[in-house]
C-alpha cells in the first residue's frame, strides 16, 4: 500500500483553512447532538452565555499551546512540548497516555457511528453487519489518512459542510419561526461541577493542528492562529446551537437526540432525518479528523527514537507516515472488535487533564531553559496565565473520580516499563 518506504520529511501541505478544519472536527463530533439538552437541565436559559463564558476560560490553557506552537515546527503537539521541556522519559509517558485516550476514544465513536446509520438504516442493528461495517470504515478513514494529506483534508472540507448544514437550517429556522428566547431560567449552580467537565469534553481537540505540525506550512504561525480561529468558531457555533434549542424549546424531547427532537419540531420527520444525516457526518469528520493527527503523534515519536524507526517511514508514493497511519488502523480495529475500549475509556479518564497539565507546565520550564522567555511586563501576564491555566486544570481533575486513579497509576506504570524496554533494546 506505501509503495516503498523512507525517512523523508513529508512536504508542508496543510495552510490555514486545513489547520482550522482539523481542529474544528477535533472538537465537534457526536458531543454536539447531546449537548444542548444537558447544558440546558443545568444551566437553564444562561445556558448560551455559559457557552461563551466557558470559551474565556479555555482561552487561558489555549494561549500557552498557542504559544508552544510557536516555539516547534515539528509534529507531536504536546508530546512533543512534554518531551523538549522534560526529557524523553516525560516525552513518551505524554504520547503513551495521549494515544490510549485517543485509540480507546476512537474505537467507541465507531460504535456510536454505526448506531447514526442504524438510526436510519435497521439493516445495521443486526451483530455481524455492525462489526463488518465498523472494520470497513476503519479500512476506509486509514486509506483516506494513508493515501495523501491534501484528500484527507478536502474530505474534511465536504464533511464539515454536510454535517453543519442541516445543523445551521435547522437552528436558523427554528430561531426565525420562534425568535430569539427573551425569558431565562435561573441555572441550577449545584450543577457547576458536572457542567465544567460536559463543557471541558465539548471543547477539547481545539489544538489538534498542533500534532500536524511537521506538515503545516508556516507552522508557527498558522498553528498558533488555527487555535484561536476555531476557539471563536467553536463558541460562536455552541452558543447559537443553544440558542436555537431554547426557542425551539421542543415538547416532546429524546434526551439521548435532543436536537433530532428540535428538528422534529421545525420540519417534521425531514428534521430527524437531516439532523441523523448530520450526525453521521458528524462523528465521521471527527473520526477522520484524528485517523489524519494522531498518526503524526507516533511519527514524531518514532522519528526521536521513542518508538520503533519503522513508524517513522513517509511513503514516497503518497508523502505521508503511512507505517504509523496503518498501526493506528490495526490498533483501533482491534479494539472497537474486540470490545476492550470500553474497560480502556473508562481506566484513562484522567490522562488528558494530566496531559494538559505536563504541558502548561512545559511552558516556563522552557523559559528556565533560556527558550522564548517573555520580558518585562509580558513576562508577568504569561506568568499568571500560565497559574490560571494550572488551577484551571487541577479543579477538572479534582472532579475526576477516585475510581480512576489506581487504573490511571497502572497506565503509568505499564508505559514506565514500555519505556525501560525501550531503552534497553536502543
Amino acid at each position: 500500500m506505501t509503495g516503498g518506504s523512507t525517512l523523508n520529511q513529508p512536504h508542508r501541505a496543510i495552510g490555514l483553512s486545513g489547520a482550522v478544519l482539523i481542529n474544528l472536527n477535533g472538537v465537534v463530533g457526536s458531543g454536539i447532538f447531546a449537548l444542548p439538552a444537558l447544558l440546558y437541565a443545568g444551566a437553564g436559559g444562561y445556558a448560551p452565555l455559559v457557552v461563551l463564558a466557558y470559551a474565556l476560560l479555555v482561552a487561558g490553557p489555549s494561549l500557552v499551546y498557542a504559544r508552544l506552537s510557536t516555539m516547534h515546527e515539528e509534529s507531536g503537539g504536546p508530546q512533543l512540548y512534554v518531551e523538549h521541556a522534560f526529557g524523553p522519559f516525560a516525552g513518551f509517558q505524554a504520547g503513551w497516555f495521549l494515544l490510549g485516550q485517543n485509540l480507546a476514544a476512537r474505537a467507541a465513536n465507531f460504535h456510536v457511528l454505526v448506531s447514526y446509520l442504524a438510526a436510519l438504516f435497521p439493516l445495521f442493528d443486526n451483530p455481524a453487519i455492525r462489526l463488518a461495517t465498523i472494520a470497513a470504515l476503519i479500512a476506509l478513514f486509514t486509506g483516506l489518512a494513508a493515501v495523501g494529506t491534501r484528500s484527507s483534508i478536502r474530505a474534511l472540507g465536504l464533511g464539515t459542510l454536510l454535517k453543519l448544514g442541516p445543523i445551521v437550517l435547522i437552528c436558523g429556522a427554528g430561531l426565525l419561526t420562534n425568535g430569539v428566547p427573551s425569558t431565562f431560567a435561573l441555572p441550577e449552580f449545584g450543577e457547576v461541577e458536572s457542567i465544567a467537565l460536559l463543557l471541558a469534553y465539548a471543547y477539547s481537540g481545539g489544538a489538534l493542528s498542533a500534532m500536524v505540525a511537521g506538515e503545516v506550512r508556516d507552522a508557527r504561525r498558522t498553528v498558533y492562529r488555527s487555535i484561536f480561529v476555531n476557539l471563536a468558531a467553536i463558541a460562536l457555533l455552541y452558543a447559537f446551537v443553544q440558542w436555537a434549542y431554547i426557542a425551539i424549546d421542543p415538547q416532546q424531547v429524546n434526551a439521548d437526540r435532543p436536537l433530532a427532537s428540535a428538528g422534529e419540531a421545525v420540519f417534521g420527520p425531514l428534521g430527524v432525518a437531516l439532523i441523523s444525516v448530520a450526525a453521521i457526518f458528524s462523528t465521521g469528520t471527527n473520526q477522520l479528523s484524528y485517523f489524519v493527527s494522531m498518526p503524526r503523534l507516533i511519527y514524531g515519536m518514532a522519528s526521536r527514537g521513542l518508538l520503533p524507526a519503522l513508524l517513522a517511514r513517509i511513503s514516497p508514493r503518497f508523502d505521508t507516515p503511512a507505517p504509523a497511519i496503518i498501526a493506528y488502523g490495526v490498533i483501533v480495529l482491534a479494539l472497537a472488535l474486540s470490545g476492550t475500549f470500553a474497560t480502556l475509556a473508562t481506566y484513562m479518564v484522567a490522562l488528558e487533564t494530566l496531559v494538559i497539565l505536563l504541558t502548561v507546565l512545559a511552558l516556563p520550564m522552557l523559559w528556565h531553559m533560556g527558550e522564548g522567555r517573555p520580558q518585562g511586563a509580558m513576562l508577568i501576564v504569561w506568568a499568571a496565565l500560565v497559574v490560571f491555566a494550572l488551577v484551571f486544570n487541577l479543579w477538572l481533575l479534582a472532579q475526576v473520580p477516585l475510581s480512576s486513579a489506581l487504573p490511571t497509576l497502572g497506565v503509568l506504570a505499564a508505559g514506565t516499563a514500555l519505556y525501560a524496554l525501550a531503552s534497553r533494546r536502543r
